[in-house]
């Protein structure tokens, strides 16, 4: 069995140490290529405060980036024995530079070790997934505006309701988005706070320039308090998830309209037939088996905090090994919500609509309150126009020209659909995602 960083004299029973491991080598995978950037970011503060020589730092950095294209590239491994990337990382150097890579973790703990390569981690994930919303959210506006003017039924309790319309429909789910995105904003900002330095919790009596590695990592700030920057292990999971269950609600919606309206009972939309599958035994099935997936993908995806928020709960200050296990639940979700959002919007590109869905006069009821609102506009008390369509309808007299004239604002007449993309516009200016990654580049010399 290798050693550990912390053992000394006396080996742990192997038994104990495959249940303390866990799965933990397998998901530090996802972090090796952060680890590496947050350790370069290390040792240059290292330096500067006589830690470290220019020629050793030299050394390090240089094979730190071997080690970088080898975590890009898929290439790194941890070995057998081997607890975790940061242990693995550290013999790598010292194989090659001997007692010079045992130099690397003066003022560090492996507590803040993590951290930073989760926010890292983080930072890097919540990019792909903002981009990955703005695409479905621009496939969105172009299909509500392309069909702003094809009226649908609307629907209370199920129940047809008043005139709806596909550039509402598309266009409701594309607002949507705009929360969420704001939401997945405040997400990134608290994330984008700078650990490192905060050791084991309580800080290092080495004098560590932590505005150094703020800059050098493109952090927006640090966490200043060491002790809360401890205290954010699991939290900034724990909000990072609830802003990707936001995302996941509104595709989980989308994905149960479309599987209902696609079916032969409401007719209102077909699936690209690339995009459905088929019955063993029945020839004339197309299962939207890709949107029941992502709903259920989805909604596994709103359970993620409260899975988090129950490993997190009930513990104090200070560093808890339980902290290991939101590793297995927040790590893989990314991969998941990336594959849903990229789903949705290639289908919704692809979808097609049925534009004469109102000529069936099964939906004829749905124009009442435009009849009762035209009555009102002629001076009719609005109690006595409802009444009399009411009757009307009773009677099967009611009818109507299946016209609507709504002009307000966000209405089928006046989607604000400019508006909308504007708001998502701003939001999408306001993540510093240009600062990480400039930051990220200078480090791996690749300006």
């Amino acid at each position: 069995m290798a050693q550990k960083l912390w053992e000394k004299n006396v080996q742990v029973n192997e038994e104990i140490d495959r249940f303390t491991v866990g799965r933990d080598r397998k998901m530090d995978l996802y972090l090796a290529k952060h680890d590496v950037i947050g350790s370069m970011a290390h040792i240059t503060m290292l330096e500067s405060i006589g830690l470290l020589t220019s020629e050793e730092l030299a050394m390090l950095l240089e094979e730190l980036r071997q080690i970088y294209a080898s975590a890009e590239k898929g290439d790194f491994v941890i070995e057998e024995g081997i607890e975790d990337v940061h242990s693995q990382v550290e013999l790598m150097l010292t194989r090659k530079l001997g007692d010079v890579g045992k130099k690397i973790h003066s003022g560090r703990s492996r507590n803040d070790q993590v951290l930073v390569d989760l926010k890292l981690f983080t930072r890097a994930q919540l990019k792909e997934i903002a981009e990955a919303v703005e695409d479905l959210f621009k496939v969105l506006i172009a299909q509500s505006n392309k069909y702003k003017d094809v009226l649908m039924p609307g629907y209370t309790h199920l129940q047809i309701a008043m005139p709806s319309s596909f550039g509402l429909w598309f266009g409701a789910y594309a607002e949507s988005l705009v929360d969420d995105m704001m939401f997945l904003q405040s997400a990134f900002k608290m994330c984008n706070r700078n650990p490192l330095g905060s050791a084991a919790g309580y800080g290092s009596s080495f004098p560590l320039n932590r505005e150094m590695t703020t800059r050098l990592l493109g952090f927006d700030s640090m966490n200043y308090n060491v002790v809360y920057a401890q205290m954010g292990r699991g939290k900034m999971e724990r909000n990072v998830a609830f802003a990707m269950a936001s995302i996941a609600g509104t595709v989980a919606k989308l994905a149960f309209d479309a599987c209902m309206f696609s079916s032969q009972n409401f007719g209102f939309v077909k699936l690209p037939d690339e995009c459905t599958t088929g019955s063993s035994i029945m020839p004339h099935k197309k299962n939207p088996d890709v949107f029941e997936l992502t709903r259920a993908k989805c909604n596994k995806i709103q359970a993620l905090p409260q899975q988090i928020m129950l490993i997190m709960n009930n513990l104090p200050s200070g560093y808890f090994r339980d902290l290991q296990i939101i590793k297995e639940v927040f790590l893989p979700a990314f991969e998941e919500l990336k594959d849903c959002l990229q789903m949705a919007t290639y289908i919704m590109d692809k979808i097609t609509i049925n534009d004469h869905i109102l000529d069936d006069d099964r939906y004829l009821y749905i124009f009442s309150v435009e009849e009762v609102n035209r009555l009102a506009s002629e001076g009719i008390p609005f109690r006595d126009a409802y009444k009399k369509v009411g009757l009307d309808i009773e009677a099967g007299k009611f009818t109507h020209d299946k016209q609507v004239h709504h002009t307000h604002e966000g209405s089928i007449g006046n989607l604000c659909n400019a508006e909308i993309t504007a708001l998502m516009d701003k939001v999408v200016a306001g993540f510093n995602f240009v600062g990480m990654e400039l930051a990220e580049q200078a480090l791996l010399g690749r300006e």
